[in-house]
C-alpha cells in the first residue's frame, strides 16, 4: 500500500486486458509481418470462423484486436455468436453473413421461447460484432429486422431483474457468519483464511460499492493510505474502459472496528502475507493464498455461499448485491443521489434511482396521505 496526502491527487495507472474470446491463429507466435488470421469460435458444423485472412497482423496487433472488448464482453460474445451460428446450421441457414430472413427468425424463435429482451439484445450485439469484424454490413440494419426487433421489445419488454440489496443489519448478520477455523483429518485445526478474505470481500464491495469485476482485479497497488481510511485507485471499470482517467473510490473507517472495511482489508493482507499483486484471491484447500486474483465470477459464488452460510431469505442475490446495497442504504440514511453517484462513479443520477425505486414509491407520495 502507499501512503496517500489529505488532497488526494488523481493518479493514473493501466490495467491489464482479460482472457481474449476472440482467438489469434499462432497470433501470439507469429513474427513481424508474418500472417496472421483472427478467428471467432462459431458453432458445430461451421467450423472456425476466419476473419480479415488476407491482412497480415504482428502478434502485437492481434493483440490489441482482442483488447478492443472488455474480457467479459468477449466471453458473452463467443457464448452468443455459438448460439447463433448452432441456430443456423440446424436450420441450413448461412450465418456469416446471416440473411435477414436468418436473423428475424432467429429472434423470433428466442422471443417465443421466452427469453428477455436483454438477453436478445446482448445476442444482436455479438452478432453484429462478427459481421463487422468480418467486414460484413451490420445485419440488424434492415427493415425486416427492425420491424421484428421493434415488435418483440413493445411486446415482451420488461425492467431487468435485479439483485437484491445486502445491507444492515443483514450484511453484518452475513459478516459474521464467515468461518473463523478450518478443520483437517491430518493436522491441528487452524484459522480459516477464506474468513478474513469473505470478510474483506463483503465489507469492501459494500462501502467502496465496487462491482464484481472491480473487486476481482483490484491489487494491492491500487490501495494508497490516507488519513482517514484507504483510497482505491481503479485504473479501468464498466464505465472507464480505456483507462482515460482513473477513477478513485475511498474506504473511511466506521467507527466500530469489527466491522471496519479498512480492518476487515488489512486483517486479510496480514493473515494471507499478501504485500503485492492480487488482494482477494483463491484459499486452498490446504488453507494457503494463491497467487492469482478472484475471477469475477468467483467473486459473485463467494458473495452468494456466504449469504447462504447466513441462512438468509429473500432474494436474488449475488455480488451486486453489495453495490445496490451500498446505494439503497445511502439513500435511506439521507444522503442525495449526486453523493451517491461520488462513490459509484455513476455518471447518470437516472441510474442511481433504479436502486432505490421501491424505497422512493413510498415518499411524498399523496396515498399515504388519505388517512383512510
Amino acid at each position: 500500500m502507499r501512503d496517500h496526502p489529505s488532497s488526494v491527487p488523481v493518479p493514473t495507472g493501466r490495467g491489464g486486458v482479460g482472457e481474449p474470446v476472440i482467438t489469434v491463429s499462432d497470433g501470439q507466435r507469429a513474427a513481424a509481418g508474418e500472417r496472421t488470421a483472427l478467428e471467432v469460435p462459431a458453432g458445430p458444423g461451421s467450423g472456425r470462423l476466419a476473419l480479415a485472412d488476407e491482412i497480415p497482423l504482428t502478434a502485437e496487433e492481434a493483440g490489441y484486436v482482442a483488447a478492443a472488448r472488455a474480457a467479459n464482453t468477449l466471453r458473452g460474445y463467443r457464448s452468443d455468436w455459438t448460439d447463433f451460428t448452432t441456430w443456423c446450421t440446424t436450420r441450413d441457414l448461412t450465418p456469416l453473413p446471416a440473411g435477414p430472413a436468418a436473423l428475424s427468425g432467429y429472434l423470433t424463435d428466442l422471443a417465443e421461447r421466452g427469453h428477455r429482451v436483454g438477453t436478445l439484445s446482448r445476442r444482436l450485439s455479438a452478432i453484429r460484432f462478427a459481421h463487422q469484424l468480418a467486414d460484413h454490413p451490420n445485419p440488424a440494419a434492415g427493415a425486416r429486422v427492425s420491424a421484428v426487433w421493434e415488435g418483440i421489445r413493445r411486446t415482451h419488454g420488461a425492467p431487468p431483474a435485479q439483485a437484491a440489496p445486502l445491507m444492515p443489519p443483514e450484511l453484518f448478520d452475513v459478516f459474521a457468519a464467515c468461518p473463523d477455523q478450518r478443520i483437517f483429518r491430518t493436522r491441528p485445526p487452524e484459522p480459516d483464511l477464506a474468513g478474513p478474505r469473505d470478510r474483506a470481500l463483503l465489507l469492501v464491495g459494500f462501502f467502496a460499492a465496487l462491482r464484481r469485476s472491480e473487486l476481482a482485479a483490484l491489487a494491492v497497488e491500487h490501495v494508497s493510505e490516507h488519513p482517514r481510511g484507504l483510497v482505491l485507485e481503479l485504473p479501468r471499470s464498466k464505465t472507464n474502459q480505456t483507462g482515460t482517467v482513473a477513477e478513485l473510490v475511498v474506504l473511511p473507517r466506521a467507527s466500530r472496528p469489527e466491522r471496519c472495511p479498512v480492518t476487515a482489508l488489512h486483517a486479510w493482507l496480514d493473515a494471507a502475507g499478501i504485500s503485492a499483486g492480487p488482494v482477494l484471491r483463491k484459499v486452498t484447500k490446504a488453507n494457503r493464498p494463491t497467487g492469482r486474483g478472484l475471477h469475477p465470477e468467483s467473486v459473485n459464488v463467494l458473495v452468494q455461499s456466504a449469504i447462504a452460510r447466513a441462512h438468509l431469505g429473500g432474494g436474488p442475490w449475488s455480488a451486486h448485491s453489495l453495490r445496490a446495497g451500498f446505494v439503497t442504504y445511502a439513500h435511506l440514511r439521507g444522503a442525495s443521489d449526486r453523493a451517491i453517484a461520488h462513490q459509484t462513479r455513476h455518471r447518470s443520477l437516472a441510474s442511481v434511482g433504479v436502486y432505490v425505486r421501491i424505497h422512493q414509491a413510498w415518499e411524498d407520495n399523496a396515498v399515504t396521505m388519505l388517512g383512510l
